[in-house]
C-alpha cells in the first residue's frame, strides 16, 4: 500500500512538472527578414518580439510560437549558431477549413509545392515551404470510417 502511495505521488508530481511544458520550435537563419514577411503577410502570424538578431512569432490564434534566429550571433552559445541547412524539417499547420486557407494560398500567388488533395488516412492538405526550405503542411483532418 505504501508503494502503491509514493507511486502515486510520484507519478503526479511528474505529470505536474510536464503540465507546464510549452513547445516553441526555432530555425537559424541569415534570413530573419524575409521569414518575417512570408510569416506575417501569407501565414497571418503576428510578432511578439524582434531585435537585430532574433524574431519570436505566433500563430494568428496564439496557440504557437516559431522563433528565428540570426547565426553565428556572439550572444548564443555555440549549439545555437550553426545555420539551418534547409533540408530535413517540416511544420503542420492544421486548420478548418483547408480549402478556404488553399483559395487564400492561390489568390496571393504563394509557390504551392504539394497541390491540394485527400490522403486515404484522413487528411486533406496541400504544403507550401518557407524562404528557409522548411516545408509547410497545411492540413485540416477528416474523421477515417472504420
Amino acid at each position: 500500500m505504501k508503494r502503491l502511495l509514493l507511486l502515486l505521488i510520484f507519478s503526479l508530481f511528474i505529470t505536474n512538472i510536464y503540465a507546464q511544458m510549452k513547445l516553441n520550435a526555432g530555425i537559424v537563419t541569415s534570413k530573419i527578414a524575409e521569414s518575417k514577411k512570408f510569416y506575417t503577410e501569407v501565414l497571418g502570424f503576428g510578432v511578439i518580439f524582434e531585435n537585430d538578431f532574433y524574431l519570436l512569432l505566433h500563430t494568428p490564434n496564439k496557440q504557437a510560437e516559431l522563433s528565428f534566429l540570426l547565426p553565428e550571433h556572439a550572444s548564443q552559445q555555440p549549439l545555437f549558431r550553426t545555420p539551418f541547412a534547409g533540408k530535413g524539417v517540416y511544420l503542420t499547420i492544421e486548420v478548418d477549413n483547408v480549402n478556404e486557407v488553399y483559395e487564400k494560398m492561390k489568390a496571393k500567388k504563394v509557390d504551392i509545392k504539394i497541390a491540394i488533395r485527400d490522403e486515404p488516412w484522413g487528411d486533406r492538405h496541400f504544403a507550401i515551404q518557407d524562404p528557409n526550405g522548411v516545408g509547410i503542411d497545411i492540413v485540416t483532418y477528416k474523421a477515417v470510417p472504420l
